[in-house]
């Protein structure tokens, strides 16, 4: 089944009745140190319901962003979410840092690949040129949140892959290596559902619902020099923009 319709469909009035049974599991979890609900077994013994109208309002939950899963592990109420200031630009470990949370990075795979077409668009690239490509899982309070695919041009940054990628920022060794820093950043949008891989680095099942953050970053001579695809769990941040319109009278 495909799990983002699951969520679209109006509830029937079983797994309405049943959600307002689970708000308190929900707020008593809420005040656990570990935010686990009961596992599911508990949760039908308990509300006396079936697996199927359980599963239902558990997903129903889950699209609101008030709980999340986790494979072999169950079902937790979601923390709060993480303020991300897309003009602010700050690297993942500052911006977490600045709002009291705890990040971590792991780095899952490294290395030089040919450019798929829509990146070499990105970096303005012909189809088949060759790109460093890194992918890494982000963690904020041990909870892991974003899963994000790196595309960098190597003629900006040749070697950059024998750093320690798991420790250190990009942007900050391309300031301190290269004397690149970023000049301008362009976004999109979307909402999406996570891959396999996507889902596993996560620790999650595939089809969950994200938020996808595209990023291109230009470095101060206005060249394309790498390109991002961040897929956030969708209840772990707040997207915000904060501009001055341009006014005319």
């Amino acid at each position: 089944m495909n799990r983002s319709s699951s969520v679209t469909k109006t509830p029937s009035p079983r797994v309405n009745r049943l959600l307002a049974l689970l708000l308190p599991l929900v707020e008593s979890a809420a005040q656990r140190s570990d935010r686990r609900l009961p596992a599911e077994r508990e949760m039908m013994a308990h509300l006396a319901t079936t697996r199927i109208t359980l599963r239902e309002a558990l997903i129903q939950l889950e699209a609101q962003g008030r709980i999340y899963r986790e494979n072999r592990r169950g079902w937790f109420v979601s923390p709060p979410r993480l303020r991300y200031d897309l003009l602010a630009c700050l690297p993942f470990h500052e911006m977490v840092r600045s709002q009291q949370r705890r990040a971590e990075t792991l780095l899952l795979t490294a290395e030089e690949v040919e450019a798929p077409a829509d990146v070499a668009r990105r970096l303005g690239l012909s189809q088949g040129e060759r790109i460093y490509r890194i992918i890494r899982t982000r963690l904020v309070d041990g909870r892991r949140v974003l899963y994000v695919e790196h595309h960098l041009r190597p003629d900006c940054f040749p070697g950059i892959l024998n750093f320690d990628l798991a420790k250190e920022s990009l942007t900050e060794l391309y300031s301190r290596h290269y004397g690149i820093r970023v000049g301008r950043v362009s976004y999109e949008l979307a909402t999406t559902v996570l891959s396999e891989q996507a889902a596993s680095a996560l620790n999650t099942v595939r089809g969950s619902p994200v938020q996808r953050v595209t990023r291109v970053n230009h470095d101060q001579n206005g060249r394309a020099i790498d390109c991002d695809d961040e897929y956030w769990r969708h209840d772990a941040i707040d997207l915000t923009l904060t501009a001055a319109p341009q006014l005319s009278f």
